[in-house]
């Protein structure tokens, strides 16, 4: 019942992640430890919403977008597709690249340890998920949530600042001022928590579970449920971990700072569980790129190049061939070809994914609005009621600003 969720809740949390929740922990304290939650459980709706498409209809949300709005959209997605697995397996690389230097510290020069350890998590990545399929993928993929969380959150815990000053921070939502900058910061930390094209995943790994038909909607709904729980713990932990400490470095490099600092208070001990919960958090993310973005390019491919429509492919419950040559295509070009940005800084490419990932969510959110909103498509008892609409409505225009915020800038 919790396998798909999780594996979606750890793909979203990455590196991006642990740096945005630690400098907002850092700059504004514990008092916008709400702002995690509300970010966790703004995700949630909108991933609730593309679940409750596709056990409607049968077809994932790239095949219902293709059938009710025309191939021109799948033909608009694919370059954007391309351009935004570019750089997050860039900064993916780059992440797990300086984790593992910071942990097995091999090279005099940081950024060669950062390269060599970068193309062989890519590498791992890439064997674990021809070899072994979406069942090995899945058993990987726990170990990592459960090294993740339990260590982040225990750090969290040797860190306590107070019950009470916990409850206050959740309960009570309050903006520090920061010389105008903690409404900058709460606003990424709202849209930093989750994921943005990875939601998407989903909807495939719901397929691999067997799951279609509206009798698997509470399932899902209780799956999700779970997971960006566990979303708002890991955020919620993060803030307290960075309100500990002095802010040094950013990107991936903030990794390797929140550890050493930690080792003051905590001690070696803490310092190692931390770099141990971190690496499982970015290495889970690029684990889950690499198994499901896949899934989304075929997908898309096979769309555009079948003539027969999304709509008589409905209700049939088909999973993409992870054996097909546009799956295996795709896996090895996305863990091959943004190795090039290794060479790049990686707070530059975190940027630029950033710039590009900032607008999905809209825009996802926007074509829930209107293919979940009609009774003719998804039946009355999956159509949007009136609280959904609103809380969409108010997603689509957070994360519009968020967007357009990141390409003024």
């Amino acid at each position: 019942m919790l396998g798909p969720g999780l594996l979606v809740a750890a793909t979203g949390v990455g590196a991006g992640d642990l740096a945005t929740a630690s400098f907002a922990g850092s700059f504004l304290g514990i008092g916008i430890l709400w702002a995690a939650v509300l970010g966790a459980f703004l995700k949630y709706v909108v991933n609730e919403g593309l679940a409750r498409w596709q056990l409607a209809t049968g077809a994932t949300l790239i095949e219902g977008a293709v059938d009710k709005f025309g191939r021109v959209f799948g033909w608009l997605f694919l370059p954007y597709l391309l351009l935004w697995s570019f750089f997050v397996a860039s900064a993916l690389m780059s992440a797990c690249g300086v984790t593992l230097h910071a942990m097995i510290p091999l090279f005099d020069d940081a950024s060669d340890g950062k390269v060599v350890f970068g193309i062989l998590a890519s590498v791992v990545g890439m064997t674990l998920v021809h070899l072994g399929g979406f069942s090995l993928f899945e058993k990987v993929m726990r170990v990592c949530i459960g090294i993740m969380f339990v260590t982040v959150v225990v750090t969290a815990a040797l860190l306590w600042p107070g019950t009470g000053e916990v409850a206050q921070g959740l309960l009570v939502p309050t903006i520090p001022n920061l010389e105008g900058n903690g409404l900058t910061w709460t606003v990424a930390l709202i849209g930093g928590v989750g994921g943005t094209v990875t939601i998407l995943c989903y909807g495939y790994w719901i397929r691999e579970e067997g799951r279609s038909g509206g009798e698997y909607l509470r399932t899902c709904r209780i799956d999700l449920g779970v997971a960006y729980a566990m979303t708002a713990v890991f955020g919620v932990a993060m803030v307290i971990i960075g309100s500990n400490i002095e802010i040094v470095g950013g990107g991936a490099t903030l990794i390797v700072s929140l550890a050493e600092q930690l080792e003051g208070p905590l001690g070696p001990f803490g310092k190692w569980m931390f770099l141990i919960g971190a690496g499982g958090a970015v290495f889970s993310s690029l684990l889950g790129v690499w198994q499901a973005v896949p899934y989304i390019f075929a997908d898309t491919w096979t769309l555009l190049r079948r003539r027969n429509t999304a709509q008589e492919n409905q209700g049939k419950g088909h999973t993409v061939d992870t054996k097909s040559l546009p799956y295996r295509g795709y896996l090895f070009a996305i863990g091959i070809v943004p190795m090039s940005g290794l060479v790049m800084s990686f707070q530059e490419i975190q940027k630029l994914y950033a710039i590009i990932g900032a607008s999905f969510i809209p825009l996802i959110t926007l074509g829930l609005l209107l293919m979940n909103g009609r009774a003719d498509w998804v039946g009355e008892q999956f159509r949007n009621r009136r609280m959904t609409d609103s809380v969409l409505l108010v997603i689509l225009g957070f994360f519009a600003w968020i967007a357009w915020r990141a390409l003024v800038k």
